[in-house]
């Protein structure tokens, strides 16, 4: 299923039973207010994504950001997340989000790091409870596709409905390409989110 077909079901479910356009529109807002669209962006690739997102069901749009924040060099980092995963840490958390429970859809949205959820992303689903709620998984990935991630955080949110995740080529790092969410490429991402 493709991220505006759900987006598309979400708000028709919300104004289906309702009789006015003015009525329709206020359950909208009210709709976008208890939607979350959280996200873990390196190169802003990820963050643009969100961004669309963000303009097609509003909703409060947060960045995920580190106590201590990853290096900038491109290997310590890769080297770091490597380790991470193997020992299971997860990196404390700048970002709190302190009315979780007042959300019914929550939009993660994450690269691939080690073909893995990243830590970071590890962390926001081990730190907050998603039960009862949707959660969309969304991804940008240097080619070689998302990896376990949708299924990482599947296993994360046990008691969540996990919609099918969207995923798109971003930038590939360690050749240097970095933010390719411009022109063409946006556009791309658009018509995919839209399709």
């Amino acid at each position: 299923m493709k991220l505006l077909t759900i987006i598309f079901a979400l708000t028709t479910i919300c104004c289906s039973s309702q009789d006015s356009a003015t009525e329709s529109k206020d359950i909208v807002a009210d709709r976008s207010e208890r939607v979350l669209i959280v996200y873990l962006s390196r190169t802003n690739n990820t963050k643009a994504i969100a961004e669309i997102i963000h303009e097609k069901v509003g909703g409060d749009l947060v960045a995920l950001e580190l106590v201590n924040p990853y290096p900038e060099d491109y290997k310590t980092i890769v080297a770091q997340v490597a380790k991470e995963n193997e020992t299971g840490f997860l990196p404390p958390l700048k970002t709190k989000i302190d009315n979780m429970e007042t959300y019914e859809v929550v939009f993660v949205g994450f690269p691939t790091w080690g073909m893995q959820l990243p830590p970071p992303v590890k962390s926001f689903l081990n730190q907050y409870n998603l039960s009862g709620k949707t959660v969309i998984p969304f991804n940008t990935n240097g080619g070689y596709g998302v990896g376990s991630a949708f299924s990482t955080v599947k296993k994360l949110c046990p008691d969540s409905e996990v919609v099918e995740g969207f995923s798109t080529k971003g930038g590939v790092e360690r050749d240097g390409i970095l933010f390719v969410m411009e022109g063409e490429k946006e556009k791309e991402a658009r018509l995919e989110i839209e399709q």
